[in-house]
């Protein structure tokens, strides 16, 4: 069964930068497309970052220049470098596989506040 656990999110300023991590099992990490959404209270979960299989990288607007996402196939691990927050960064970050997707883990909070 596929799992995911991400980590590495918290309470930061604006302007801050945190490093989340997403850590997968229940199968094959490597083959996959793989993406970081978020969902901000009130909001529908969007993708905003996402990576292929080959590495090739794309992000929503809002988030250009400012989010890296990257990708371990050894440690089967996701990651998502978050520069420059800003409040409307706050949200509940989320991994999973582009299509289909599977079954949502319970995602790692980011709060961008003074």
């Amino acid at each position: 069964q596929a799992q995911f656990v991400e980590s590495g999110g918290g309470l930061v300023q604006p302007g801050g930068s945190l490093r989340l991590s997403c850590v997968v099992s229940g199968f094959v990490f490597s083959w996959n497309n793989m993406g970081w959404y978020r969902q901000a209270p009130g909001k529908q979960r969007e993708l905003v970052a996402s990576i292929t299989s080959d590495g090739n990288t794309n992000y929503e607007d809002s988030v250009k220049g400012r989010f890296t996402i990257s990708r371990d196939n050894a440690k089967r691990t996701l990651y998502l470098q978050v520069n420059s927050l800003k409040v409307e960064d706050t949200a509940v970050y989320y991994c999973n596989r582009i299509s289909p997707q599977l079954p949502w883990g319970q995602g790692t909070q980011v709060t961008v506040s003074t």
